[in-house]
Protein backbone atom coordinates (compact mmCIF):
# COMPACT_ATOMS: atom_id res chain seq x y z
CA UNK A 1 0.00 0.00 0.00
CA UNK A 2 1.33 3.17 -0.88
CA UNK A 3 1.91 6.30 1.75
CA UNK A 4 -1.62 7.92 0.64
CA UNK A 5 -3.46 4.52 0.49
CA UNK A 6 -4.12 4.79 -2.90
CA UNK A 7 -3.13 0.87 -3.99
CA UNK A 8 -6.69 -1.13 -3.97
CA UNK A 9 -6.76 -3.91 -1.22
CA UNK A 10 -5.99 -7.29 -2.17
CA UNK A 11 -9.52 -9.50 -2.85
CA UNK A 12 -11.55 -6.71 -2.71
CA UNK A 13 -12.15 -3.66 -5.18
CA UNK A 14 -10.13 -0.18 -5.20
CA UNK A 15 -11.10 1.96 -2.24
CA UNK A 16 -9.26 5.05 -2.70
CA UNK A 17 -8.50 7.27 0.32
CA UNK A 18 -10.39 5.65 3.12
CA UNK A 19 -7.08 6.10 5.15
CA UNK A 20 -8.02 8.08 8.10
CA UNK A 21 -6.84 12.27 8.39
CA UNK A 22 -5.04 12.81 11.71
CA UNK A 23 -5.50 9.04 13.03
CA UNK A 24 -9.69 8.65 13.41
CA UNK A 25 -12.20 6.93 11.47
CA UNK A 26 -14.35 10.42 11.65
CA UNK A 27 -12.13 12.51 9.68
CA UNK A 28 -11.67 10.43 6.48
CA UNK A 29 -12.75 11.96 3.26
CA UNK A 30 -14.01 9.94 0.26
CA UNK A 31 -12.29 11.64 -2.91
CA UNK A 32 -14.20 9.33 -5.11
CA UNK A 33 -12.70 7.30 -8.24
CA UNK A 34 -9.69 8.68 -10.25
CA UNK A 35 -11.84 10.11 -13.44
CA UNK A 36 -14.75 11.40 -11.25
CA UNK A 37 -15.74 15.00 -11.75
CA UNK A 38 -17.82 15.32 -9.22
CA UNK A 39 -14.84 14.72 -6.55
CA UNK A 40 -14.74 18.53 -5.57
CA UNK A 41 -18.37 18.78 -4.59
CA UNK A 42 -17.99 15.37 -2.82
CA UNK A 43 -15.24 17.08 -0.84
CA UNK A 44 -16.99 20.41 -0.58
CA UNK A 45 -20.17 18.65 1.08
CA UNK A 46 -18.12 17.33 3.35
CA UNK A 47 -15.93 19.92 4.26
CA UNK A 48 -19.63 21.93 5.19
CA UNK A 49 -20.52 18.65 7.46
CA UNK A 50 -17.97 19.02 8.99
CA UNK A 51 -17.94 22.72 9.44
CA UNK A 52 -21.67 22.22 10.40
CA UNK A 53 -21.12 19.72 13.09
CA UNK A 54 -18.10 21.78 14.66
CA UNK A 55 -21.12 25.13 14.57
CA UNK A 56 -23.35 22.81 16.38
CA UNK A 57 -20.93 22.00 19.05
CA UNK A 58 -19.92 25.41 19.21
CA UNK A 59 -23.77 26.77 19.98
CA UNK A 60 -24.10 23.49 21.99
CA UNK A 61 -21.17 25.15 24.32
CA UNK A 62 -22.46 28.28 24.24
CA UNK A 63 -25.86 27.45 25.19
CA UNK A 64 -24.29 25.02 27.93
CA UNK A 65 -22.49 28.35 29.07
CA UNK A 66 -25.25 30.48 29.43
CA UNK A 67 -27.50 28.27 31.00
CA UNK A 68 -24.46 27.89 34.07
CA UNK A 69 -24.07 31.91 33.75
CA UNK A 70 -27.97 32.00 34.13
CA UNK A 71 -27.90 29.71 37.28
CA UNK A 72 -25.20 31.59 38.86
CA UNK A 73 -27.33 34.98 38.69
CA UNK A 74 -30.51 33.37 39.81
CA UNK A 75 -28.52 31.52 42.71
CA UNK A 76 -26.59 35.25 43.81
CA UNK A 77 -29.77 37.61 43.05
CA UNK A 78 -31.40 35.33 45.67
CA UNK A 79 -28.83 35.50 48.35
CA UNK A 80 -28.57 39.12 47.90
CA UNK A 81 -32.35 39.71 47.43
CA UNK A 82 -32.47 38.27 50.61
CA UNK A 83 -29.62 40.95 52.49
CA UNK A 84 -31.73 43.94 50.41
CA UNK A 85 -35.09 42.67 52.15
CA UNK A 86 -33.15 42.16 55.51
CA UNK A 87 -31.69 45.75 55.28
CA UNK A 88 -34.49 47.34 54.25
CA UNK A 89 -36.13 45.91 57.65
CA UNK A 90 -33.22 47.19 59.53
CA UNK A 91 -33.64 50.74 58.16
CA UNK A 92 -37.22 50.63 58.53
CA UNK A 93 -36.45 50.21 62.38
CA UNK A 94 -34.62 53.48 62.22
CA UNK A 95 -37.51 55.29 60.81
CA UNK A 96 -39.55 53.80 63.37
CA UNK A 97 -36.63 55.08 66.10
CA UNK A 98 -36.57 58.39 63.96
CA UNK A 99 -40.06 59.07 64.56
CA UNK A 100 -40.25 58.46 68.06
CA UNK A 101 -37.47 61.06 68.68
CA UNK A 102 -39.58 63.51 66.58
CA UNK A 103 -37.46 63.42 63.30
CA UNK A 104 -40.30 62.82 60.80
CA UNK A 105 -38.05 64.27 57.97
CA UNK A 106 -35.43 61.57 58.15
CA UNK A 107 -37.58 59.17 58.99
CA UNK A 108 -39.82 59.94 56.02
CA UNK A 109 -36.40 59.37 53.84
CA UNK A 110 -35.30 56.30 55.83
CA UNK A 111 -38.63 54.67 54.70
CA UNK A 112 -38.60 55.74 51.25
CA UNK A 113 -35.29 54.00 51.08
CA UNK A 114 -36.53 51.02 52.72
CA UNK A 115 -39.52 50.91 50.82
CA UNK A 116 -37.00 50.98 47.57
CA UNK A 117 -34.92 48.37 48.80
CA UNK A 118 -37.86 46.29 49.62
CA UNK A 119 -38.99 46.53 46.17
CA UNK A 120 -35.36 45.59 44.85
CA UNK A 121 -34.91 42.70 47.19
CA UNK A 122 -38.44 41.55 45.87
CA UNK A 123 -37.33 41.71 42.40
CA UNK A 124 -33.66 40.01 42.72
CA UNK A 125 -35.46 37.40 44.92
CA UNK A 126 -38.25 36.87 42.17
CA UNK A 127 -36.59 36.96 39.06
CA UNK A 128 -34.80 34.74 37.32
CA UNK A 129 -31.22 34.70 35.84
CA UNK A 130 -32.28 34.56 32.74
CA UNK A 131 -34.58 37.74 33.22
CA UNK A 132 -32.04 39.63 35.45
CA UNK A 133 -29.58 39.23 32.63
CA UNK A 134 -31.97 40.07 29.78
CA UNK A 135 -32.70 43.12 31.59
CA UNK A 136 -29.49 44.03 32.31
CA UNK A 137 -28.65 43.64 28.29
CA UNK A 138 -31.54 46.01 27.68
CA UNK A 139 -30.54 48.67 30.14
CA UNK A 140 -26.83 48.33 28.73
CA UNK A 141 -28.42 49.09 25.04
CA UNK A 142 -30.64 51.96 26.12
CA UNK A 143 -28.07 53.59 28.44
CA UNK A 144 -24.79 52.61 26.93
CA UNK A 145 -22.97 55.72 28.40
CA UNK A 146 -23.95 55.64 31.77
CA UNK A 147 -22.86 51.88 31.27
CA UNK A 148 -19.24 52.45 29.79
CA UNK A 149 -19.17 55.36 32.90
CA UNK A 150 -19.84 52.59 35.58
CA UNK A 151 -17.09 50.86 34.02
CA UNK A 152 -14.60 53.14 34.29
CA UNK A 153 -15.60 54.12 37.89
CA UNK A 154 -15.67 50.35 38.52
CA UNK A 155 -12.23 50.12 37.13
CA UNK A 156 -10.53 52.98 38.70
CA UNK A 157 -11.83 51.97 42.14
CA UNK A 158 -10.09 48.84 41.21
CA UNK A 159 -6.76 50.14 40.38
CA UNK A 160 -6.42 52.15 43.47
CA UNK A 161 -7.60 49.01 46.04
CA UNK A 162 -5.04 46.93 44.24
CA UNK A 163 -2.57 50.76 44.65
CA UNK A 164 -3.43 50.76 47.85
CA UNK A 165 -3.39 46.63 48.92
CA UNK A 166 0.76 47.01 46.91
CA UNK A 167 1.96 49.58 48.90
CA UNK A 168 0.60 48.01 52.05
CA UNK A 169 2.37 44.91 51.80
CA UNK A 170 5.67 46.90 50.24
CA UNK A 171 5.51 48.41 53.67
CA UNK A 172 5.11 45.28 55.53
CA UNK A 173 8.06 43.36 53.42
CA UNK A 174 10.14 46.05 54.63
CA UNK A 175 9.39 46.42 57.86
CA UNK A 176 10.34 42.59 58.75
CA UNK A 177 13.40 43.16 56.29
CA UNK A 178 11.72 40.63 53.60
CA UNK A 179 12.65 40.92 49.90
CA UNK A 180 10.08 41.81 47.30
CA UNK A 181 10.42 39.68 44.41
Amino acid sequence: MSQYGTEPVSGTEPVYGTEPLYGTESSTVDIGSAGDGGTSDQVKDQVREKAQVAQDKARGALGQARGRLSDQVDQRSTEAGERIAGTASDVRSIADELRSQGKDGPASLAEQVAGQADRLGDYLKGASGDRILRDVEDFARRQPMLVAAGGLMLGFAASRFMKASSSRRYEYDHSYGLRST
